[in-house]
């Protein structure tokens, strides 16, 4: 099995062997060595002040079902009720998604040949795909508890029923029931992933950017 891998490597990344050959032994932690590295730093660009609120490509927005009425509130000198949302969301993402270090880096030491397989022959984002399939039930138990406490802490329902409220009574929006917790504990994995995906993308352009030797050796094979 070992062997084989070495040999999917030399067919993924090359069409002609070089003379620094990585060994099998090398192979596999090149490959966990650019997991951990991805996920780690795809956790802290997120989990730190503005990783959520601050990056338009994973801001938590407001949820499909008031999202419309947005504009209008706003309009209407309402928009406060919405920012504030807004910043709470996201402020509750940035808290939770560290949590999702170990359980990214547990899932690289469990991975399997199979799946390292795929990962090696699949596309730009084969690895991302494996995180999401492996990680995403443990991620989200971690994840939930974590955005309660910070939405209850601000009271955030209480500031979506006074949002929610005020666009009924106005015609724009039917009252109903949402589980804002659970809206953003995916937005939050979604956004997580997002940026793995990048990190993944952006080892496998220029591993020698990194700064590994390793990663340069494995994930450089024959470029």
């Amino acid at each position: 099995m070992r062997a084989c891998l070495v040999v999917l490597l030399a067919l993924f990344f090359s069409t002609t062997l070089p003379a620094a050959e990585p060994t099998s032994a090398e192979t596999a932690s090149g490959l966990k060595e650019a997991l951990t590295r991805g996920a780690e730093v795809a956790v802290s660009q997120l989990g730190r002040p503005d990783g959520f609120l601050g990056d338009k490509r994973v801001r938590i927005p407001l949820p499909d079902s008031i999202r419309k009425a947005e504009k209008m509130m706003r309009t209407l000198g309402a928009g406060k009720y919405a920012d504030e949302l807004i910043e709470t969301m996201n402020r509750a993402a940035e808290a939770a998604v560290v949590e999702a270090r170990p359980i990214l880096v547990n899932a690289v030491k469990n991975m399997s040949f199979d799946d390292a397989r795929g990962i090696l022959t699949g596309g730009d984002d084969a690895a991302t795909s494996y995180f999401r399939r492996s990680t995403s039930g443990d991620i989200a138990k971690k994840f939930l508890p974590i955005v309660r406490q910070a939405t209850a802490k601000v009271q955030l329902a209480d500031k979506y029923n006074q949002y929610a409220g005020k666009a009924a009574k106005l015609g724009l929006l039917d009252e109903k029931d949402a589980d804002l917790d659970q809206y953003v504990t995916q937005k939050a994995m979604d956004g997580l992933f997002l940026m793995v995906a990048e990190q993944e993308r952006a080892i496998r352009k220029d591993p020698v950017a990194t700064g590994s030797a390793l990663l340069k050796k494995v994930f450089g094979f024959g470029g």
